[in-house]
């Protein structure tokens, strides 16, 4: 599986040694415009450090440019410069165990090698700090919304809103490593008229009317589960959704409002089944009917009608949506009196804001591009002091299902669509067309469709299209990502196993050992990937990208499969042997922090 290019690079370097470096050349900068300056009186405003990577990985593992921005302001050559900075940095005694060499290039760049001890620093740093390994206290204390999933309860949870909970519940991950309070909310479309079509659609199903009959409505939901929702409001079952009271059909089928309440309920379970089987967890279900109920919609319309952000006209109440960018304003109220789908959304994010929550992201389909003028727009006519820009959306385009070359359209349960528990149970080894009830399908198989479906669906970015092929999520190779990733880590367990039953060894020591021996090309390639592991992190949370982490996980087990192909690990030298192991320990840990990111299980035997 082939997968984008990332649009930043990280450094292969760790935050501390990273931190010591700027610092050095941040002296050395210093250094040099004063003996400049004495000369020559030019005035001088220190640039700031950047540090990147050279284009060609020959030419080292770290280099900056300050020397050709210091050029222009000192009027000095920028060769002559980056030779002076280096003479400085080299001059600082705390260069000393982290820079081996440096040389200027071209027209004036400062290229850096580090020393191979520094490299080898990443490993105790792995090993003492194992799961908080990569994460960060740079945003503690910032709270975030992440809203994701948020689907209508009128039906099953499809492939979409699968891409959804994988994207969201990594993302909520992923912003917790680097310090956020991240909330999960799940908002629920319960009022409007899809509801109403469920209600029906159920009614009918209970007077015995299906799909194809000639009474059938076109708005009518087909799928099957709606004759099971039906049978078990008619026989009295009762259901309880995650957040609500247990609700009992009532049997009565002229009770449409009973029979909404059952639906809705039933509906609500069913989701909260396949969320539970794809292990993501919410802290929130927050409920649109509870928008009308307290009142907020109308309110949230009226501030906007006082502060002179509507108009009528044609019996309708508009929004003046073109006063925040968007290319023609928007009806909130028809001439019927009920609200636009878009302005209950505008008092849901005014509630957000009124929480606490100034930092809001929601995880949608790329169905919902055209509502993000118009909710922005509302919340900046309101007034109350709500950012340009808020909320932010990470909208996600559809996912295709192929099995034998084939799209798979059709689920039995749902009707018209793929669902998600038909995506875990096949990606399990279940084939369509399969008879096992859900509750008697083992956790091993919904444990390894959970990890290859959450893999597979934040692999890409996600506004782009993804084609998830059955076929490969079922090949035990490499050419399956997730199994490729998954049997590092399981190889590095069996290794370590074999180490400490032969060797009666123990990981923290090895820790501990003569790193020295870690000097082969093969070895320094490992090190470096795991030194970028909390760069990428902080990176990837600030981009919104959870697909960087699938990325990095499967360079670091292509690394370490080269590594272990290369190299024999468990050596007669003892020496050689235990600074290995300890390598291979560090980057177990590392695999399986990454995983844990994107909630996929890090197994220690395949």
């Amino acid at each position: 599986m082939r997968h984008n290019t990332l649009h930043w690079i990280t450094l292969s370097m760790l935050p501390a040694h990273k931190e010591t470096l700027e610092t050095l050349l941040s002296d050395a900068v210093k250094q040099v415009a004063q003996a400049t300056q004495g000369a020559s009186g030019a005035a001088f405003v220190a640039p700031a450090i950047v540090l990147e990577r050279p284009k060609v990985a020959a030419h080292g593992d770290v280099a900056s440019n300050v020397a050709m921005q210091l050029a222009t302001p000192l009027r000095a050559n920028p060769r002559q410069l980056a030779q002076q900075i280096v003479d400085a940095v080299f001059g600082n005694p705390n260069a000393k165990g982290l820079v081996e060499s440096a040389e200027v290039a071209g027209p004036g760049f400062i290229n850096l090698r580090l020393a191979a001890s520094a490299k080898q620093d990443v490993i105790p740093t792995v090993l003492r700090k194992a799961d908080a390994y990569g994460q960060s206290s740079r945003d503690k204390g910032k709270q975030v919304l992440v809203e994701f999933v948020s689907a209508n309860p009128t039906g099953p949870l499809h492939i979409g809103h699968g891409r959804q909970a994988a994207l969201g519940d990594a993302l909520s991950n992923l912003l917790a490593t680097q310090g956020y309070a991240v909330h999960r909310e799940f908002y629920y479309n319960n009022a409007g008229v899809q509801i109403g079509n469920l209600a029906t659609s159920t009614q009918l199903r209970a007077r015995g009317l299906k799909p194809g009959d000639a009474e059938w409505p076109e708005a009518a939901y087909n799928g099957e589960y709606i004759a099971d929702i039906a049978r078990d409001y008619m026989a009295g079952e009762t259901v309880v959704a995650k957040d609500g009271e247990p609700v009992k059909g009532r049997g009565d089928i002229e009770d449409l409002e009973a029979i909404r309440h059952f639906a809705v309920a039933y509906l609500r379970h069913e989701q909260n089944l396949d969320l539970t089987a794809f292990g993501v967890k919410f802290d929130q279900f927050y409920l649109e009917s509870s928008l009308y109920k307290e009142g907020c919609v109308d309110k949230t319309v009226q501030a906007l009608i006082d502060a002179g952000k509507t108009y009528e006209q044609e019996g309708a109440l508009w929004l003046r949506t073109t006063d925040d960018g968007d290319d023609k304003d928007r009806v909130m109220r028809k001439s019927d009196g009920t609200y636009t789908y878009f302005v209950p959304d505008v008092a849901y994010h005014m509630i957000k804001f009124q929480r606490g929550f100034t930092k809001v992201i929601n995880v949608q389909g790329s169905d919902h591009h055209g509502t993000i003028a118009r909710v922005r727009a509302g919340l900046q006519g309101l007034g109350i002091g709500i950012p340009k820009g808020y909320p932010d959306y990470v909208l996600h385009k559809m996912v295709t299902v192929m099995r034998n070359g084939q799209e798979v359209k059709i689920s039995k349960r749902a009707g018209s669509y793929v669902t998600v528990r038909d995506l875990i149970e096949w990606s399990g080894g279940l084939m369509p067309g399969h008879e096992t009830a859900p509750d008697q399908i083992d956790e091993k198989t919904i444990r390894h469709g959970r990890d290859t479906v959450r893999f597979f669906l934040i692999s890409r970015k996600a506004d782009t299209e993804f084609v998830f092929d059955i076929d490969l999520a079922l090949k035990q190779n490499d050419e399956n990502p997730v199994y490729y990733v998954q049997y590092a880590h399981a190889r590095i367990c069996t290794i370590l196993n074999d180490w400490k039953e032969r060797y009666a060894g123990d990981v923290a020591q090895a820790a501990q050992a003569d790193l020295s021996p870690l000097s082969s090309d093969r070895a320094m390639a490992l090190l470096n990937k795991l030194a970028e592991y909390p760069e990428m992190l902080a990176h990837a949370a600030d981009e919104l990208a959870p697909h960087a982490v699938a990325f990095y996980l499967r360079d670091l087990a292509g690394e370490f499969h080269s590594f272990y192909n290369a190299e024999r690990v468990l050596v007669d030298d003892e020496r050689e042997c235990t600074a290995r192991i300890a390598l291979l320990a560090a980057t177990c840990q590392v695999l399986e922090n990454g995983l844990a990111t994107i909630g996929v299980s890090a197994p220690q035997k395949m």
